[in-house]
């Protein structure tokens, strides 16, 4: 049995899960507000397309991530909880992994793009995007990277440590 951290209420193993999950929908809630109509930093993370916000950028951009956004944090709480054993653990945890690749290579790939000055010949990136880019959203990226890969590889420790439900006594 594994032992609860003194005031938190919260198993070892679930805490990055639960961070993921409020990553994911700290981030969803931000592409709602900017598909609602909120302007705040959608010109620093959109550049032109904020101003315009065609019909194809609003669904897909904005509602469609803000919706992909909570499955993922839908993904962190099932990651965080114990529950799942056999196919849909593992399965969890493979889309977890996934997901912590994916924004990893998103945030550092960005970074180390702008800071080597690779789109030096994209004059679409001001230099105030690019600023915003390195300072705000590509840690921002990383986090949730790191958030989900570890809540992946906590979540498979977690199930391992727990005897299997029929075996459990109350």
């Amino acid at each position: 049995m594994r032992r609860r951290r003194e005031g938190t209420g919260a198993a070892p193993s679930a805490l990055w899960g639960r961070l993921a999950c409020f990553w994911a929908a700290a981030f969803a809630g931000l592409h709602f507000y900017w598909a609602l109509g909120g302007e705040v930093g959608l010109s620093i993370s959109a550049g032109p397309l904020a101003g315009e916000r065609p019909l194809w950028f609003v669904v897909a951009g904005l509602w469609g991530m803000g919706a992909l956004c909570l499955l993922g944090a839908l993904l962190a709480w099932l990651l965080a909880g114990p529950g799942l054993r056999g196919v849909p653990a593992r399965l969890a945890r493979w889309l977890g992994g996934g997901v912590s690749v994916l924004l990893l290579a998103r945030g550092i790939g960005i970074e180390v793009l702008l800071l080597t000055d690779a789109t030096h010949l994209n004059t679409a990136v001001s230099v105030g995007q690019r600023a915003w880019t390195l300072a705000l959203w590509n840690p921002w990226f990383v986090a949730g990277g790191l958030a989900f890969g570890l809540a992946a590889l906590r979540s498979r420790r977690h199930a391992d440590a727990e005897p299997p439900r029929q075996a459990r006594r109350t």
